[in-house]
């Protein structure tokens, strides 16, 4: 019984589902490379190192460069909607909007492979898929409590990827500006 008890202690997937224990962890090693080196730097026999396992076990689990980032791109994206949704769940109107925009841009600066991925999504070209995709601008929608005729979830996300791209002196300076152009 002592092999079975060693061989399980070695298996860095054991006590539970390993499909949902390997992806967690590979996810969590590529997210500590992106804070390390950036968006486009890691690769994935770093990912596969630094997770304890094989570069197969990682395309088994994950897939490869491209499917980590659009993973993690995509873990955080709920993130911050769930952050979002928490804090503006009392507000209403113009007051909703701002902070749905302010706590938006916090989460985002505060996730490093979002504010990597964004920021590699601008260099690369394809922010304006960003602005177009219909996920955030729905995403938006419903958090703001926008109606959702007209452009008005467009604008939220373009001032959510202007702030990033450019952001102000500092946080309070941002607030003054979104509670400027969204208050009528």
């Amino acid at each position: 019984m002592t092999g079975v008890n060693e061989r399980r202690a070695a298996d860095w997937l054991a006590g539970g589902n390993r499909r949902e224990l390997a992806t967690e962890r590979i996810f969590a090693a590529a997210a500590e490379l992106i804070r390390e080196q950036g968006f486009d730097r890691f690769n994935a026999d770093d990912v596969a190192s630094r997770a304890g396992c094989s570069r197969a076990t990682l395309y088994r689990y994950v897939g490869g460069k491209s499917a980590i980032r659009e993973g993690l791109l995509s873990r955080g994206a709920a993130s911050v909607a769930s952050q979002v949704a928490a804090a503006v769940e009392s507000l209403r109107g113009d007051q909703r909007i701002v902070e749905s925009i302010l706590v938006a841009v916090d989460a985002i600066r505060a996730d490093a492979a979002m504010s990597h991925g964004l920021a590699a999504a601008r260099a690369n070209g394809i922010d304006e898929y960003l602005v177009s995709s219909p996920l955030l601008p729905r995403t938006a929608l419903e958090l703001a409590g926008l109606d959702p005729e007209g452009q008005q979830s467009q604008w939220v996300v373009r001032i959510v990827l202007m702030l990033l791209a450019w952001p102000l002196a500092d946080r309070a300076a941002e607030r003054r500006m979104v509670e400027s152009f969204v208050s009528s």
